[in-house]
């Protein structure tokens, strides 16, 4: 499965999902957007934009990891990405 996964390594949540997803050796993108414009403005225009993301901002916070599942899908669910590569 190609997943891309959107986050920052100054967030702790990414840098445990990036382990998790490296032990399980699965094929992903990490589009790291602290010190990268192009990948931050590709990761506001999802938030900005998608209903996923409602609530995150309701509550203040980011919303990374954020992972963009094969089929387009979003989620901000690991345990959920977790299941899909097996």
């Amino acid at each position: 499965m190609k997943l891309i996964v959107y986050g920052t390594n100054a967030c702790p949540d990414c840098v445990e999902a990036i382990q998790k997803l490296d032990e399980k050796k699965a094929d992903y993108v990490y589009l790291e957007f602290s010190n990268n414009m192009p990948n931050l403005k590709r990761f506001l225009k999802l938030r900005d934009t998608e209903v996923i993301f409602d609530a995150v901002k309701e509550q203040g916070k980011v919303g990374v990891p954020c992972f963009k599942l094969e089929d387009g899908t979003l989620t901000l669910n690991l345990e959920e990405v977790l299941d899909k590569i097996g």
